[in-house]
């Protein structure tokens, strides 16, 4: 059963997390066939420099929970401000997120989204069960950085910096 303090007003509380302005990326793995699967993420956030790790995390009642939770690598692709309709893509519950997505594919590695801002391959540390969500720690294989705007999410909708 959900715990929610008698003083706390739920949708309240959504738009007080709406109010921290995030970036946005796409998580994506391979499901026990090998396929891709991938998501959009505002949680994604730095751990540790030594050793490099990183976190994000997924609604346990996600269809994507159980691909993830047995997945033992991620990556994670930043998003640049013109990339708003990818963002809305891997957010939404089409069939095939990947479908006309410019990718970065390497044999038994999860894809990476073109022309992102940043790219992170991430081994899997731990997964933790924490109240709705489960937390992802990943330790930072390769990272690389690309010039550009980053994709912005705030107060519910995507922004770029002005």
């Amino acid at each position: 059963m959900p715990h929610t303090s008698p003083h706390l007003d739920p949708l309240a509380l959504r738009h007080a997390f709406a109010s921290f302005a995030t970036g946005v990326t796409v998580i994506t793995t391979l499901d026990e066939s090998g396929n891709p699967v991938g998501m959009t993420a505002n949680s994604f956030g730095s751990v540790s420099l030594d050793p490099p790790l990183v976190q994000w995390s997924l609604r346990v009642n996600s269809g994507l929970h159980r691909a993830f939770v047995d997945a033992q690598t991620f990556c994670v692709s930043v998003l640049a401000a013109d990339q708003e309709a990818i963002a809305r893509r891997f957010a939404s519950r089409v069939p095939d997120r990947f479908e006309g997505v410019e990718l970065i594919e390497a044999a038994n590695t999860p894809p990476l989204i073109r022309h992102a801002l940043a790219h992170f391959v991430c081994r899997k540390v731990n997964d933790y069960r924490v109240g709705d969500h489960e937390l992802f720690v990943g330790e930072v294989l390769r990272a690389t950085t690309h010039d550009g705007q980053p994709l912005i999410f705030h107060n519910s909708k995507f922004v770029s910096l002005s």
